[in-house]
């Protein structure tokens, strides 16, 4: 018995991605258009190169979704494929161009390339593979199979050691926003790892636990005095506007404040698409890390909640697929996909309201921005070979049991 993938495909994950993917060159259209002709550009030249870089990401899908799922667990792979992302952010601080003081982006004729982004797929890839080789290990001796010290030459063989050189190297950029976000994904990676359930809890009442007692300090101290320490100075502001943006509108809580304004000309029902006046000059980055207060402003709170609805419900079809995986590998995948993406919304709709510190990461799907788009499909991909290969291994399981 033959079973094509093409049977398989789970068009509930495919469409509410294909659905958030024509929304995002929707919005990226209207929060960019305005801006481009005021600078005497095409209205459409952003969301053109959006569209490029989802045409490439519809081949992507196609190709990986193809392709054996053994190709994931290829070691050799995933060496060159890490160590190519180490020459790209290497060379991202090295030839860069600089945005708003941060490096990491290399340009390349018309496109640009931004390795950061790429490091999120890469983790999750990288910890399914080392975890799942010592489930059973993990299985009888817990966290302490993966947290045993490792001596040189071992240690750089050590995955805390990979990770602490991956993500301690956007500390040069720097980029503390994607630090942040990796830094999660790791956590979640090792919770789902197999060691016992109840890790999770103490590793999430722990990091809740510093965040506090780190903004509290921050505010007792003054948020001047840590704008001194090195790397940390280019954030202050950021902290300075999360205690309270209105203190200084004008200058670190311009952002935030005008954010508040945005959702609250929303409203209900919104202005309308295209109709925003916070992007017409008064938000910066409306059409990057504060996106999605323009899409409040013109789909209103409940077109921007049913857009929510539809990312979430993409969100737990993913993390199901990781559930329902009999691989440990396939599972831990698939679960640090959907964490990945889920952790990106909780962080960016945190900072435009208010609730943690802006930390300038892009929204999914709806952000402008190429090389976010492409790793989300590469992971969506991912997510839809782990689904088609589980339910073909449980039919000829199935198929095998009735002979």
């Amino acid at each position: 018995m033959k079973i094509s993938k093409r049977h398989l495909l789970n068009y509930s994950i495919l469409v509410p991605y294909i659905l958030l993917s024509v929304l995002g060159l929707i919005v990226v259209y209207s929060t960019t258009s305005a801006s481009l002709i005021q600078e005497g550009k095409s209205a459409f030249q952003l969301v053109r190169n959006q569209g490029l870089f989802w045409i490439v990401s519809l081949l992507l899908i196609a190709v990986i979704y193809k392709l054996k799922l053994g190709f994931l667990r290829n070691e050799r792979l995933l060496f060159i494929v890490m160590f190519a992302e180490l020459v790209l952010l290497a060379l991202a601080r090295l030839i860069g161009i600089p945005i708003n003081g941060a490096y990491g982006w290399i340009k390349v004729g018309p496109i640009t390339v931004q390795p950061a982004e790429y490091l999120k797929i890469i983790i999750i890839w990288y910890l399914a593979q080392r975890f799942s080789k010592q489930q059973e290990e993990i299985a009888v001796y817990d966290f302490q199979v993966l947290t045993q010290n490792q001596w040189f030459p071992r240690a750089f063989n050590d995955w805390r050691f990979v990770l602490l050189v991956m993500i301690g190297s956007l500390a040069i950029f720097p980029d503390l926003g994607n630090a942040t976000i990796l830094f999660l994904v790791a956590l979640l990676m090792y919770s789902i790892s197999g060691i016992a359930h109840r890790w999770f809890a103490t590793i999430l009442g722990v990091l809740t636990s510093l965040s506090f007692v780190s903004l509290s300090t921050i505010k007792l101290v003054g948020v001047d005095k840590f704008s001194k320490i090195p790397v940390f100075g280019y954030v202050a502001k950021r902290f300075s506007a999360f205690f309270n943006p209105f203190d200084d509108v004008a200058g670190a809580g311009h952002q935030l404040a005008n954010s508040y304004y945005a959702m609250v000309n929303g409203g209900w029902f919104g202005l309308g698409l295209g109709n925003s006046i916070e992007k017409r000059g008064y938000l910066p980055e409306a059409h990057t890390d504060f996106v999605f207060s323009i899409v409040i402003e013109e789909f209103g709170f409940v077109g921007a909640s049913l857009i929510l609805a539809l990312l979430f419900f993409l969100i737990l079809r993913i993390i199901l697929v990781g559930v329902r995986a009999k691989n440990p590998f396939n599972s831990m995948v698939a679960i640090g996909i959907g964490g990945m993406i889920l952790i990106q919304v909780f962080v960016n709709i945190g900072g435009i309201s208010g609730l943690i510190p802006s930390t300038g990461v892009t929204f999914p799907f709806l952000s402008q921005g190429g090389n976010s788009l492409l790793v989300l499909s590469v992971a969506i991909a991912f997510v839809l070979n782990i689904d088609a290969s589980e339910k073909r291994a449980k039919l000829y399981s199935e198929y095998e049991a009735q002979l």
